[in-house]
C-alpha cells in the first residue's frame, strides 16, 4: 500500500440557502451548516480511505460571518492527516452573495472520522502525504490537535501528550 496525497481527498460541496434552512433572522441555521459540513467531511474521509466512515469528533466551530437566505454555501473538505484508523478532515466554509458577486469566509473546523471494515470495526487507513505549504502546516498541527481531542475525550492523560508538552516545556 502507498500513501495518498492530501489533494486526492478534496471535496467541494455547494448548497443554496433556502427559507427552511434559516432562522428568524434570515441566517443559515448553525445546525444545518454543521449537517452539510459533516456530509462533506465524511465524503472526503471516504475518498481517502475507500471505506465507510463514522464521525468520531467535531472540533470547535466558530461562526465568523452569517450566511444569508438566498446566498450560496461552499464547503471545502480535505484530509489533513491519517493516523491508524482515523483521519482528521479540515473544512473551510464560504458564503457567496451570488447577486452582488462576492464571497466571504464563514467558518472553518476539523472533523475526525474512523474507517470501518465490513464488520463495522475500525480499519487501518493509508497515510496522507501533504504537498503544498498549507497542507504541510495542517499536517504538522494535526498531531497536537489530536492530542487535545484525546485529552478532552478522556482517552489520554495530559502528561502523555508529548507533542503538546513540547510547546510549553523546554
Amino acid at each position: 500500500m502507498t500513501d495518498k496525497k492530501a489533494a486526492e481527498s478534496i471535496i467541494i460541496m455547494t448548497e443554496l440557502v433556502l427559507p427552511n434552512d434559516t432562522n428568524t433572522f434570515g441566517n443559515l441555521m448553525g445546525g444545518r451548516l454543521m449537517y452539510w459540513m459533516d456530509i462533506a467531511a465524511a465524503l472526503s474521509a471516504t475518498r481517502h480511505c475507500g471505506a465507510p466512515v463514522v464521525t468520531a469528533s467535531v472540533d470547535n466551530i466558530s461562526f465568523t460571518n452569517p450566511i444569508k437566505l438566498g446566498n450560496v454555501v461552499h464547503i471545502e473538505a480535505k484530509v489533513t492527516r491519517a493516523f491508524n484508523t482515523s483521519m482528521e478532515v479540515h473544512l473551510n466554509v464560504w458564503g457567496e452573495d451570488i447577486i452582488q458577486q462576492y464571497r466571504y469566509k464563514s467558518n472553518e473546523a476539523y472533523y475526525t472520522f474512523v474507517a470501518l471494515d465490513p464488520n463495522g470495526k475500525p480499519k487501518s487507513v493509508l497515510q496522507s502525504t501533504p504537498e503544498t505549504d498549507d497542507e504541510k502546516r495542517l499536517f504538522e498541527g494535526a498531531l497536537r490537535r489530536r492530542q487535545i481531542r484525546l485529552i478532552l475525550g478522556g482517552k489520554m492523560k495530559p502528561d502523555e501528550a508529548a507533542e503538546l508538552k513540547a510547546l510549553f516545556v523546554t
